[in-house]
């Protein structure tokens, strides 16, 4: 005899983000053991894992891919006790009969893409196949895909590698006829059409364009303020202390220090550490730092360091390396980027000299942009003479919600950040 339980992404996995089931790693009739991942989910931070909740058989998938999934959903059913009393059970068919089953379906499901016509699905791939594409330099245009609505699948990457046959596409631009050569062709290129081509956009780019237009446009009105910041204590304390941090394993970088900063220019302005809502600004007591972290051409995503204000430079660096190494490694969770309160952007670490504004991570209040270190000539007083001296500097601004702070409070928190960044140590 068997129970059956229900596949589900377990509550609190999600916060406030929505997922999209974007592949099934089972089919009906597979046999899975407890912890076994069943299939995958992007949002606009994460690709995360539905996993077998005990050891059986898969008796029904009802979700589809492509479909938004949202927490306790039930996404199939899963017959738990003997597999092999599973397989031979009167209450369903056989392993094998389910397979065939399931088989027969996405048949069903090509017949009804080829005549529907529908193109839109293609541009929706999972991350499996979006690995094989890069592992062998390829793009979904010439892959003829099997899947629901026209969708390339896992197996139609392969096929391709195996016989590889173009998908066929005419344009109005392959079909052009050529103009007759130029008069003046020798100074003067003769036009022809653009030529290029079409990367889609993955799940997680579609999320992130979403939820930045949102944050920017629909919900809160963005505004910056930016100040100058000297270096100068900041590089000759991590100098000094680089090499011991490297031996106890861990990497001493700006952001530490600019973390550390945050948290003691919270507790001077509180209001930048908090969540609008319509009747009240909800003010949090821990200060949860998210860090955007760039991954290149696959996106940005923001993991949390929790309870900053209780943590000292070295704690600070340690948990700041352990997550930048998971986010670029592709292993960060859903919990990893839970419950954030205030987020800093260092874009100064791809040269930008500033940005403005950065768009707030919504529901929070308040974003940090710290801009590239440069040498620049300032004036200073020395022994009552105005002279010229190098100073390391940076810019260094708050982006914040409009409606739950005002100038006052975004200089205040800057002058605060900035003072203890310009006297470390001192």
């Amino acid at each position: 005899m068997s129970n059956l339980i229900d596949i589900v992404l377990p509550e609190g996995q999600l916060e406030g983000t929505s997922a999209t089931l974007s592949a099934w790693l089972v089919k009906e009739g597979d046999s899975v053991k407890k912890g076994d991942p069943l299939a995958e989910l992007e949002t606009d931070k994460v690709v995360m894992e539905v996993c077998a909740d005990a050891n059986g058989v898969i008796s029904k998938l009802t979700a589809n891919l492509g479909d938004d999934v949202a927490p306790e959903q039930v996404l199939g059913q899963l017959a738990i006790g003997e597999v092999n009393a599973v397989v031979t059970s009167g209450v369903g068919a056989s392993a094998e009969k389910m397979v065939e089953m399931s088989a027969t379906t996405e048949t069903a499901e090509v017949s009804t893409t080829e005549l529907s016509g529908d193109e839109s699905a293609r541009a929706f791939i999972s991350p499996a196949v979006r690995r094989l594409l890069r592992e062998n330099d390829l793009t979904i245009e010439p892959i003829p895909g099997t899947g629901k609505r026209g969708r390339v699948t896992r197996d139609d990457v392969i096929n391709y590698l195996k016989d590889p046959k173009p998908r066929t596409i005419e344009t109005a631009q392959e079909a052009a006829p050529v103009k007759s050569p130029s008069p003046l062709a020798s100074i003067d290129r003769q036009s022809r059409p653009l030529k290029g081509e079409m990367v889609a956009h993955s799940q997680m780019r579609k999320s992130i364009a979403s939820h930045m237009v949102e944050s920017l446009l629909e919900t809160s009105p963005h505004v910056t303020s930016v100040f100058e910041m000297d270096m100068t204590n900041i590089m000759e304390h991590r100098k000094w202390h680089k090499k011991e941090y490297e031996e106890l394993g861990v990497k001493l970088t700006f952001t530490s220090y600019f973390l550390a900063a945050m948290a003691k220019a919270v507790k001077e302005v509180p209001q930048t550490n908090a969540r609008f809502h319509a009747d009240a600004l909800e003010i949090f007591t821990d200060v949860n730092i998210g860090v955007g972290t760039a991954l290149g051409d696959a996106g940005l995503v923001v993991p949390v360091i929790e309870q900053v204000q209780e943590m000292n430079l070295f704690e600070i660096s340690k948990r700041l390396g352990e997550m930048t190494t998971k986010a670029r490694n592709g292993k960060l969770t859903a919990n990893d980027m839970k419950n954030g309160t205030i987020t800093i952007s260092n874009h100064g670490v791809s040269g930008s000299l500033f940005a403005t504004p950065i768009i707030i991570n919504q529901p929070q209040v308040a974003i940090l942009g710290v801009g590239k270190l440069e040498k620049r000539v300032v004036v200073e007083e020395v022994n009552g003479v105005d002279t010229m001296v190098i100073r390391p500097k940076c810019y260094v601004s708050l982006s914040i919600d409009h409606r739950a702070l005002d100038a006052h409070q975004t200089n205040l928190f800057l002058s605060h950040f900035v003072n203890v960044i310009e006297n470390w140590g001192q």
